[in-house]
């Protein structure tokens, strides 16, 4: 995308495979938990099972939506600290992103545009996506994202 937009601008022709090196994924959240704890809010970050190489798509999928899980914690949460989890299974991986803020239990979530985009990033790789408040205060939102490639 970031090429063709280059294209598109009439810049310089792009060199081949130009901006892909800066597109994050998940292996670069610890990188975004520094940013984050900048802004207040620290991110006790978990990894289990063996990272991977994954279709770029769902790497930044993935990535963009713990970054918004995150973002809407620094806006809405209204406490200092969150837990992000990356678990890698055979046939997927799965992004978490709880707080202990101020979620109310069995109050519905916000409809903002955050949680409709994050929705929108796991349907378009064939995943899923939660979010809502937990049973004891708090919110979490949870994707699972397929690791193979969709046909």
């Amino acid at each position: 995308m970031r090429v063709l937009l280059g294209v598109l601008r009439e810049e310089a022709p792009p060199a081949r495979d130009a901006g892909f090196e800066s597109t994050p994924g998940l292996a670069d959240l610890d990188a975004l938990a520094d940013r984050t704890a900048q802004a207040g809010l620290r991110v006790d970050l978990r990894v289990q099972g063996e990272p991977r190489r994954l279709p770029r798509g769902v790497d930044l999928a993935g990535y963009r939506i713990v970054q918004e899980a995150l973002t809407n914690v620094v806006k809405h949460a209204a406490t200092d600290s969150a837990h992000a989890r990356v678990i890698y299974g055979t046939d997927e991986v799965e992004v978490e992103v709880t707080d202990d803020g101020r979620g109310s239990p069995g109050a519905p979530p916000a409809a903002g545009h955050g949680l409709v985009g994050m929705r929108e990033r796991a349907a378009l790789y064939g995943g899923e996506f939660a979010a809502g408040p937990l049973p004891v205060g708090g919110f979490r939102v949870r994707a699972r994202l397929p690791t193979s490639e969709l046909p």
